[in-house]
């Protein structure tokens, strides 16, 4: 069987964590969806459906997936890219479907969930993976079922209501509950002595992973997990469940809870339930919480969002697909921001701000709660954050990181600087 994730016509919901990458690229805890699907149903290959506008970027990331292109005389077991593979009924409904030769498909309401098509390349139409969105209308008249008990992320902040449940599955998926060794003899792992670590049995590092003197690891209320070359500072306090990704670093006295990050991030101060996509700094000492952040981005020094109404109500959001506020059925809920987006020193974030792709935020106040891409300012106005700027200060933050800027990310800020012209103009003014 071969997997083939896509993405479907509710994927720019979940703006602005995919101006700039799939909807499968997007990190629930240790993994990303496509991780999490990947293992799930251990494909003997694997392609990927994305948008135009991410598709060169997709072929950067998974070079040896099929993207755009369906691979001749596969029996494929299309899957939406908003799906969490999560274990549960739904999971085991479509893990069983390779045992049956009938084509169908898997619907939540008027959402495809799934498609199982034995020898896709043969039965649909050529075309099939260069629509900008995949529907149920494009495979034909299949036999449906309905798959109510799946969990799609639908809007950013979702990402937050899977976090806790992902962190915990994705460390006993890889390590089990339990492991015998205390911390400071784990042979692979630099842990000093002074270290505290609290139910060392849930605490995991990775090669060459190191933690200074004073140190608290407090794994009771969920397993920890820190990355190869991963470094924890002195007096820094992590709280399970978390997963710390390679090369990041927790500054000395950091409070750190309920928190995903990619490779290499730097992180201070009080951070709780946030994920962090990879490459992004909180360096200094500011609260951020109930958070989603994209890759590259920097918060300067003190640097505080909102993440509870003071009325202690519902949260909304700004939906850029539905240009208009909504709830988010969350009464907890931070910074939503972009890749590349970054703030300027004593930034203060009000509860439910999304920040596009690329923004540079500064000043007193209060920026907007809505920021769209490619702005620059903050609470006295905002303009536009010139494109040849933004791409050079991109090349060299990742050249910081040892990453290329490719002619593929180039190609996709100058499409969404664009594309995006239109919006700014109405926030701007």
């Amino acid at each position: 069987m071969h997997l083939c994730l896509f993405e479907d016509a509710q994927v720019p919901g979940l703006r602005p964590l995919v101006e700039s990458r799939a909807a499968y690229a997007l990190r629930l805890g240790g993994r990303t969806l496509f991780q999490t699907a990947n293992d799930a149903f251990v494909p003997i290959g694997v392609a990927l459906h994305a948008r135009p506008l991410v598709a060169d970027v997709t072929r950067q990331r998974y070079p040896a997936a099929s993207v755009n292109a369906l691979p001749d005389g596969a029996d494929v077991l299309f899957l939406n890219g908003r799906y969490v593979a999560a274990g549960g009924t739904a999971q085991q409904r479509l893990a069983a479907v390779p045992d049956r030769d009938d084509a169908r498909a898997f619907v939540q309401g008027e959402t495809l969930v799934a498609a199982w098509v034995p020898d896709a390349a043969t039965t649909l139409p050529d075309d099939v993976l260069a629509r900008p969105a995949l529907t149920a209308e494009a495979f034909g008249d299949l036999p449906v079922s309905e798959l109510a008990e799946a969990t799609l992320v639908r809007r950013p902040w979702d990402l937050l209501t899977t976090l806790r449940p992902a962190l915990a599955r994705d460390v006993e998926s890889r390590f089990g509950t339990s492991v015998s060794v205390p911390i400071a003899d784990r042979p692979h792992a630099a842990v000093h002595d002074g270290v505290t670590g609290v139910h060392p049995e849930r605490i995991h590092f990775g090669s060459e992973a190191t933690v200074k003197p004073g140190a608290i690891l407090n794994a009771e209320d969920g397993p920890i997990y820190i990355g190869p070359e991963a470094t924890i500072h002195e007096q820094a306090v992590v709280r399970g469940p978390c997963i710390l990704g390679p090369k990041t670093q927790v500054k000395g006295g950091a409070n750190i809870e309920g928190t995903a990050t990619g490779p290499w991030c730097k992180l201070a101060g009080e951070v709780h339930d946030t994920i962090l996509q990879g490459y992004t700094n909180k360096s200094h000492p500011g609260f951020l919480g109930h958070a989603v952040l994209g890759r590259w981005c920097n918060l300067g020094a003190d640097t505080n969002n909102s993440n509870l109404k003071n009325d202690y109500g519902e949260v909304s959001a700004y939906a850029p697909d539905e240009a208009r506020f909504v709830g988010t059925g969350r009464q907890f809920a931070g910074l939503f921001m972009g890749d590349h987006s970054k703030s300027g020193i004593n930034t203060m974030f009000n509860t439910g701000t999304v920040v596009g792709t690329n923004c540079n935020l500064y000043g007193g106040g209060f920026p907007p709660r809505y920021v769209p891409p490619f702005s620059w300012g903050g609470a006295e106005g905002l303009t536009t954050y010139r494109l040849d700027k933004a791409c050079a200060v991109a090349e060299h933050v990742m050249a910081r990181r040892d990453t290329d800027f490719t002619a593929a990310d180039r190609s996709l800020l100058h499409r969404l600087f664009d594309r995006t012209e239109e919006e700014r103009a109405a926030h701007h003014g």
